[in-house]
């Protein structure tokens, strides 16, 4: 019997041929993503900053009487902290295209001080994305020099007109660009200066807002005044990025331009040539704007402690480098709690996923003392051992800082209002002395500080009427013990920023334009502040629902 011919294989069935396709196509896209992320690593991102530092600094060296300054939280890793006058926060969400912005929330005004006296700044920021700069430098800024040129150009005017200046030791002449040190600034520009490669319809959408920013600028309470005193000259930015050509015989003074230079820095390549590095011992990957999003990639390393040890993490090269790492910042969590600071262990994700988690960064910048002007006294100011600070707002009696630095900051100090939840109650202190009230970030509970906030307002209260000195804190010093701090300025403060136990209180109207000029009243001092739009609502929550119930006893 002929053996029975053999069966045709079956054809794959449609479904079956599109599974094996989609899964040939995941795993392209989990090669990419390896490839990726063996690029990404950890040494490959703080050989890119330290190269990108190199640049930073050869650009300040060309205006060495420039103060330079870090825009946060991305600028902070591109030079040693010593090399930083201050810091300032410029969101590229306030540029972004159709979002355009100008923020009363991040005005910056000590930025604009310090240039108007050191006549001019540098900052310093950089981007991951394929851009030469971030919308922070090419938009954000831009928009925030025009809104100031335009409102000191008002103020100017105004006096012109009224043969007089708030300041009766300035003359109208000095208004009006008449005396020698002023003559650069007769015609003063306050027009819209943006990059070349904004294209005109964008600026033009943009330079339709100015005036209504202008407005919401001169209504929220800043100190314009001071402004056009310090200011000479008009802001004007200027952008320098590693594909700018300066001819070094050419570099002119910034004391030669009719403007206050503003130049911005970005510190990263923007083009993908030449990724691959070679030093004398190792090879590296560069990546552009390394600095960015610091907690997927720096495993629990500030700035700070970059480049206290830059020189030992950089020579032990890619294979040492995360071991090394986790020493540094294990020593330096320990020595932080042997001097009582608030330091958790750090917990980081496994290598696979290159992540890290999120920290509080170490931010280098200036302190004013109490009833002063921040650009102008630093007599009296309160410094701890590793360069974070306490602000005392205005003459209020209320001061604002870190959790962190709280064995540091306690000089003057009567009582603490602790924000944090995660810090300890210090046995040394008394029930009187000292509340804690674990208020948590919006985005973990968008109620916390809202609940958190009658306490904390009736503890400020019955410490005020005793003439003690508060300090209100909170983990990083620039969010929630702000919103505390401005609850309790608009609660029991009247116009004058004098404490009146909160009888002007009912008679105001709570709006958020009254609030905002509380909040602008509260960052001329604490320059650090950036209360989250989230803590924000809650305390403008809080605010209206107190004032309905005191308007309902009376």
């Amino acid at each position: 019997m002929a053996a029975a011919a053999a069966a045709p294989e079956p054809e794959p069935e449609p479904a079956a041929a599109s599974a094996a396709a989609a899964a040939a196509t995941l795993s392209i896209y989990k090669a990419a993503r390896r490839i990726k992320r063996r690029d990404s690593t950890l040494y490959n991102a703080l050989r890119s900053v330290a190269e990108d530092a190199a640049f930073v600094a050869e650009v300040a060296a060309l205006w060495p009487a420039l103060p330079l300054v870090a825009n946060l939280r991305c600028g902070l890793w591109y030079a040693p902290p010593r090399a930083f006058a201050a810091t300032c926060y410029f969101k590229s969400t306030d540029g972004h295209a159709g979002n355009w912005s100008f923020s009363t929330s991040r005005l910056n005004l000590h930025l604009a001080l310090l240039a108007g006296e050191r006549g001019g700044c540098i900052i310093v920021d950089s981007t991951r994305r394929g851009k030469r700069f971030p919308d922070s430098m090419s938009k954000t800024i831009p928009i925030w020099c025009c809104v100031l040129n335009r409102a000191i150009e008002r103020q100017r005017q105004q006096a012109i007109n009224n043969g007089s200046t708030v300041n009766s030791e300035v003359s109208p002449a000095m208004w009006n660009g008449d005396t020698e040190k002023n003559s650069g600034s007769s015609n003063w520009d306050s027009s819209v200066h943006l990059p070349v490669w904004v294209l005109d319809t964008e600026k033009n959408a943009i330079e339709g807002h100015v005036e209504e920013w202008t407005d919401q600028f001169e209504s929220c309470g800043a100190d314009i005044n001071s402004l056009a005193l310090r200011l000479q000259k008009p802001l004007r930015p200027l952008w320098i990025s590693q594909r700018t050509r300066i001819w070094l015989n050419e570099v002119p003074e910034h004391e030669s331009w009719d403007f206050t230079p503003i130049i911005l820095i970005s510190a990263s390549a923007s083009n993908a040539v030449a990724t691959q590095r070679m030093s004398s011992e190792f090879s590296w990957h560069y990546i552009p704007g390394a600095g960015d999003d610091e907690e997927s990639w720096a495993r629990g390393l500030t700035p700070t402690l970059f480049w206290k040890h830059s020189y030992d993490l950089l020579d032990a090269g890619p294979d040492l480098c995360n071991h090394l790492v986790v020493d540094i910042v294990e020593k330096d969590r320990v020595h932080r709690a042997q001097r009582g600071e608030h330091s958790p262990q750090i917990t980081v994700k496994p290598l696979k996923s290159h992540d890290g988690p999120k920290y509080n960064d170490d931010h280098i910048t200036y302190v004013w003392p109490m009833n002063s002007d921040p650009c102008t006294s630093t007599t009296d100011a309160q410094y701890s051992n590793n360069g974070r600070l306490l602000f005392w707002i205005g003459t209020s009696n209320l001061a604002v800082s870190s959790t962190l630095q709280v064995a540091d900051t306690l000089v003057g100090v009567d009582c603490i209002l602790n924000c944090d939840s995660t810090s300890k109650l210090p046995s040394n202190s008394s029930e009187n002395s000292y509340l804690e009230l674990p208020i948590v970030g919006s985005k973990e509970d968008r109620f916390s500080l809202m609940k958190n906030l009658p306490k904390a307002v009736d503890f400020a209260k019955r410490n005020l009427i005793a003439g003690r000195k508060i300090l209100v804190c909170c983990q990083n010093g620039e969010d929630i013990s702000i919103c505390v701090a401005l609850a309790i300025v608009t609660l029991l403060f009247d116009d004058s920023g004098c404490f009146d136990y909160g009888s002007s209180f009912v008679k105001r109207d709570i709006t958020k334009l009254e609030m905002r000029k509380r909040l602008v009243f509260i960052c001329k001092f604490a320059v650090n502040a950036r209360p989250s739009r989230g803590n924000l609502k809650q305390v403008y929550g809080f605010l209206s629902n107190e004032k309905e119930r005191l308007l309902c006893l009376t």
